[in-house]
């Protein structure tokens, strides 16, 4: 435990020296450290390092960000998209970063492979190249044959690595918390929130199951699509920190003269990829987070494989909703359609500037009005949209900043594909499909029996919570004091409450009734004419009962508030 504290401490100065070696130290003052870390080494010294003297802020960042290793990199490649946090100046550096790192020597690649499967690597591979085909800061991919001789790919975690980031890790949610306490930004962003999300994602990637699990789910989605597919994973080979896979020798997507001596249409490959990604998004809800040029291979039959599932992302269904709507708001250039979405995914804070902000993307739709689909770049729309809600406060949910990070790397291999491709105009008919979808009654039967079911939980659970509370008020040892004003306000409040439940409750019961009338009748050509005037006399009885017991209980919630 003892030595674990030095180390941090260590590490905690290591990381502070070098913010304030590259012209950090004021913001590191800010954050009102410990004195411990604060003594040594004069780290509060706001000067720059000689070689860094008269470069930007961006650029020093990146250098920083760069010298504390991979942890502070995948963060900084993160906060590249984050326009709602940092300037465009400072993003245009950070998305300068690389993952990528001398790889680390074949003899502790040797070792650990033994040591996970407990075995010789002779014995488990027939052929193993010792030079890796690709290394980045948390692992190294080799080519391997298995002893069936089938050529798989190997991926191997860096010694080491998984104990840096958890340290880093731990640093980091401090920082956050001193920038959520101690600076005016922490009024305005959860950092301890960002970080939580940061530390989930750096976790997933780290556990190789994890990305196994996530290529099989993609295998399965992506068989939907024509010519789309991810590696198939080989289970007996893999732990949580090796990873083999189908080993595929495509041509990198980015690299346009192969792709052309090969004989291969970039412009259907360049939509190919844009209707997957947006599938991915809105059909499937399960999105590849990192598909940059690297990550994404084109064979001779224009099949597209997807590789490094490490990094991605889940949406669930009100999620899916939003972005389905927001895309439908950008398409039509309906502004209140933009800004209920993203207002759907939790973004306004306590100091959100709401009124400002739908002023704000009001003007930036309009600007758009003239604009065809076809003109209008999505990465520049999210990065306008960014800086607007930077301006008013409003905060980005995690999932938004990583759907826009894939987007924005989307929309940039587009533009070396076919020049002339929008995602936008691909994700259009989309997102106005799935709209549909969620709106079928299948779809809007689900929701209704969900919300009764919690209805009925509440109501449930109401008479065991006032018996409890009733037992406690009992209890010598629980003392209740109220003034009676108070007492009457809280009375107040609670038939409110029973009323509002009474009324969702008969809304519920009602719309049910009908859509079983209506859903039964059918409505359609081959019913018969004496069972569509029953079903339709049924129909209007049942609406005149509703609108009684309706107008009934409003009659009682105005005099019980009288």
């Amino acid at each position: 435990m003892m030595n674990y504290r030095r180390i941090r401490s260590r590490r905690y100065k290591e990381i502070i020296a070098v913010f304030t070696k590259h012209g950090f130290g004021l913001l590191v003052k800010r954050l009102r450290l410990p004195y411990s870390l604060r003594s040594k080494n004069r780290i509060l010294d706001v000067g720059t390092a000689p070689d860094t003297a008269g470069a930007s802020a961006g650029k020093r960042l990146k250098m920083a960000l760069e010298e504390l290793g991979p942890t502070f990199v995948k963060l900084g490649q993160i906060l590249s998209i984050r326009r709602d946090i940092l300037p465009a100046d400072i993003i245009e550096e950070l998305k300068k970063l690389q993952d990528s790192v001398q790889p680390f020597p074949f003899s502790e690649v040797k070792t650990l492979i033994e040591t996970e499967f407990n075995d010789t690597l002779g014995n488990i591979f027939k052929e193993f190249d010792e030079v890796p085909v690709a290394a980045a800061s948390i692992s190294q991919v080799h080519r391997a044959r298995l002893i069936s001789g089938k050529q798989v790919a190997v991926k191997v975690q860096r010694p080491e690595i998984e104990r840096l980031i958890d340290l880093d890790l731990n640093i980091l949610k401090d920082m956050a918390h001193l920038l959520d306490h101690h600076t005016k930004y922490g009024e305005i962003y959860d950092f301890s929130g960002m970080v939580a999300d940061f530390e989930n994602t750096l976790k997933n990637e780290l556990d190789f199951t994890k990305e196994g699990e996530n290529a099989d789910t993609f295998r399965l989605n992506l068989s939907q699509d024509e010519n789309v597919t991810v590696p198939k994973v080989k289970w007996i080979y893999t732990t949580k920190r090796v990873l083999t896979m189908e080993y595929f020798e495509g041509i990198k997507i980015s690299d346009s003269a192969a792709l052309d001596l090969a004989g291969i249409n970039r412009r259907k490959i360049a939509e190919r990829l844009a209707a997957s990604i947006c599938n991915q998004i809105l059909r499937d809800g399960l999105f590849h987070a990192d598909p940059h040029p690297g990550n994404i291979q084109v064979m001779p039959d224009g099949t597209i494989i997807f590789l490094d599932l490490g990094m991605v992302d889940c949406l669930n269904e009100s999620r899916k909703r939003a972005i389905s709507n927001f895309f439908i708001g950008v398409a039509f250039k309906d502004s209140r359609m933009v800004v209920n979405s993203i207002f759907a995914m939790e973004a306004a804070t306590a100091r959100s500037n709401v009124k400002s902000f739908e002023k704000d993307v009001d003007a930036l739709i309009e600007k758009y009005l003239t604009m065809p689909m076809n003109e209008m770049k999505i990465d520049k729309l999210l990065q306008e949209i960014f800086h607007i809600a930077f301006l008013n406060h409003v905060k980005t949910p995690c999932e938004f900043a990583l759907l826009s990070k894939t987007l924005i790397t989307l929309q940039g291999l587009l533009e070396k594909l076919a020049p002339d491709l929008n995602a936008l105009v691909i994700a259009e008919p989309i997102a106005k499909k799935l709209r549909y979808q969620l709106l079928s009654f299948e779809k809007m039967g689900s929701g209704i029996k969900k919300s009764l079911l919690d209805y009925w939980s509440l109501l449930g659970e109401f008479p065991t919570a006032m018996q409890s509370l009733l037992h406690k008020a009992a209890d010598a040892d629980f003392a209740v004091q109220f003034e009676m004003k108070e007492m009457d306000k809280l009375q107040r409040r609670l038939e409110r409450i029973f009323n509002r439940i009474s009324f969702s409750l008969i809304l519920l019961a009602v719309s049910i009734i009908i859509a079983g009338v209506l859903v039964s009748s059918g409505l359609s050509a081959d019913t018969s004419n004496e069972m569509y005037f029953f079903n339709i006399t049924v129909l209007k009885i049942g609406l005149a009962s509703a609108a009684i017991i309706i107008l009934g209980l409003v009659i009682s919630m105005i005099r019980s508030r009288n």
